[in-house]
């Protein structure tokens, strides 16, 4: 398996996988919406081969935290996906070590993202609430799906809410 940065020759390969991870396929009309996003940070954009094929992708772009000083930018993981048959191998894993290692070297100081905390706490990330973060979530969703991972130093918030780019829009419950 190899893991490499996203090309825009991908893009096609990259929304097969995400429509096959996901049902329906509104998530591959939002990494669309994100890559033509003031958001979108190319970099931060992997894909997982096996045998030369395209069977993981993985994204972090850009949102906003709003905090009583002010707003800033926040790195979000949204989406991940591989495709079901590859399910289960490890390439998730891979998948977003490797986007969290390139955030961290970028300077992010945290990540957050909307998620399984099953899943996701094994990369370190925790409910963001303990944090004082709330994210927009779902009402199918616990609490405990809004996570945070920090890259630096944690921090403590009163108050502070990450607003999703309008890209995020298209996507509902």
């Amino acid at each position: 398996m190899e893991i490499r940065l996203e090309t825009p020759e991908d893009h096609a390969d990259v929304r097969r996988v995400i429509a096959a991870a996901f049902d329906p396929e509104p998530v591959a009309d939002l990494v669309e919406a994100i890559r033509a996003s003031e958001q979108y940070e190319p970099e931060l954009v992997f894909v997982a081969l096996a045998d030369g094929r395209i069977v993981g992708h993985v994204m972090i772009s850009y949102a906003t935290l709003e905090t009583a000083d002010g707003d800033h930018r926040v790195a979000m993981l949204s989406p991940l996906a591989v495709e079901p048959e590859f399910q289960r191998q490890g390439i998730g894993t891979k998948l977003v070590h490797c986007a969290l290692d390139k955030a961290r070297l970028m300077g992010d100081r945290m990540v957050v993202l909307e998620g399984d905390p099953s899943y996701y706490g094994r990369f370190g990330f925790e409910p963001s609430h303990l944090y004082g973060i709330t994210l927009p979530l779902p009402s199918w969703a616990t609490i405990d799906a809004g996570q945070v991972v920090w890259l630096s130093e944690p921090q403590r918030f009163d108050s502070a809410t990450v607003v999703y780019p309008p890209a995020f829009e298209s996507v509902s419950e």
